[in-house]
């Protein structure tokens, strides 16, 4: 998964985030601070009945909060949407010597990001393209 830092870093480049089912993030609280939460339509709880099993479609589960402004959120994109927003600049992915690294053109110019992970990776070459498209 991304780090915090990294999606704090594409937040303030200008990343904008339209919120879609699966979509991971964090709300920037100190008591919500660790806590990762998804974007869902529906929750789905099973119920166990002696006349059988009823998939029941809830709000939440346990606690509700009612809602929360999206500038109030931290965006974590996953490793596909990462790939995704690169588009037509991505080249490749390769694991070399323990650390992933992402290929990408820039401006003709090929260049290579890497992290420890491939979120990581892609997440710093998107950074890298979403500071070009805002100069």
């Amino acid at each position: 998964m991304i780090s915090t830092e990294l999606a704090s870093r594409l937040r303030e480049a200008g990343l904008s985030w339209n919120p879609a089912d699966g979509d991971r993030f964090r709300i920037d609280s100190p008591q919500l601070a660790e806590e990762v939460f998804t974007v869902s339509a529906l929750v789905v709880e099973t119920h166990h009945y002696d006349t059988g099993t009823v998939l029941g479609f809830n709000g939440t589960t346990e606690w509700a909060l009612d809602s929360v402004e999206i500038s109030d959120t931290l965006w974590l994109p996953r490793e596909d949407q990462l790939r995704d927003l690169l588009g037509g600049t991505f080249r490749s992915l390769r694991h070399d010597d323990g650390a992933y690294a992402v290929e990408v053109e820039l401006l003709g110019e090929r260049r290579v990001f890497e992290g420890p992970d491939p979120a990581e990776a892609y997440g710093e070459a998107l950074l890298a393209l979403v500071e070009l498209a805002a100069h």
